[in-house]
């Protein structure tokens, strides 16, 4: 039987999801922003000439979040025992890897591309400033709304090889698949930023490139978020968002980082 507590229940944790959503991508960008810091200056370097209220402020912010999040940590259920660590894999492994994600890419953009339409006229406009219009011109998007993009198939042979720490695909905003973007949920300015942040790195690197370098980036970091293809995206689209945000060429910054070798 129908119950409007039941109803009124699934609402609140629609809603609350949602926000842990959002908040937990907050979370990723300062992250990614924070790992791009570590890379290029030691804490002696900051401590020296970063600006005190700054670091004071950032410090305090990171501890309380550290102490609320950790408080949660505490009291989730453990659903299982601690996955044990990814081997280290031999080179064969590597290059089938990404042979299989060039593979994974290539299928799913095939998979989407008749369901797809193009981008529409308002997200050209505000995009305007930061990519190429034969870019906007040429990339598809979709919308799966509630539907979720399947784990790769290859997944389940690399986890019988021991690798269990892959990327979650479903819990994603948006993944691209070279010119083509889906959108496990809807469209959102963020996700549409960073997955077309990808589709230039993929013009410019090329797949067989762009996939060496994700690869390798993922099993240096162990952690997708930290993948330097994937800070830069996040650093881009967190830039973006800024409530004044200048207008900037993405194409510029991303031929930086390729002849800086960052990627």
């Amino acid at each position: 039987m129908y119950r409007q507590d039941d109803s009124d229940e699934r609402t609140c944790a629609s809603q609350l999801n949602s926000a842990l959503q959002h908040a937990h991508l907050e979370l990723l960008g300062a992250h990614c922003a924070t790992h791009q810091l570590r890379l290029h200056y030691s804490t002696d370097e900051l401590i020296r000439f970063g600006r005190r209220d700054v670091l004071r402020k950032s410090a305090e912010a990171a501890s309380a979040l550290h102490g609320f999040y950790t408080e949660i940590e505490k009291r989730i259920p453990a659903d299982s025992a601690p996955e044990p660590p990814s081997p280290v894999p031999t080179g064969e492994q590597v290059a089938q890897a990404v042979q299989w994600l060039c593979s994974y890419l290539r299928e799913q953009r095939a998979h989407y591309l008749p369901a797809t339409a193009p981008l529409h006229q308002h997200h050209k406009a505000a995009l305007a400033g930061y990519f190429a219009s034969d870019l906007l011109d040429t990339v598809r998007i979709i919308e799966l709304k509630g539907a979720r993009i399947p784990a790769p198939e290859f997944y389940s042979h690399a986890r019988s090889l021991g690798f269990h720490q892959l990327p979650e695909i479903s819990h994603m905003d948006s993944v691209t698949f070279l010119d083509v973007i889906a959108f496990n949920e809807l469209l959102t300015e963020r996700a549409l930023f960073h997955a077309l942040v990808h589709a230039v790195q993929i013009e410019f690197l090329g797949l067989e490139r762009y996939a060496e370098l994700w690869v390798a980036g993922f099993l240096r970091t162990r952690a997708h978020f930290t993948v330097p293809l994937e800070v830069h995206a996040f650093a881009l689209s967190a830039k973006f968002l800024r409530p004044n945000p200048e207008t900037f060429s993405v194409e510029e910054n991303v031929r930086f980082w390729i002849d800086k070798k960052r990627y």
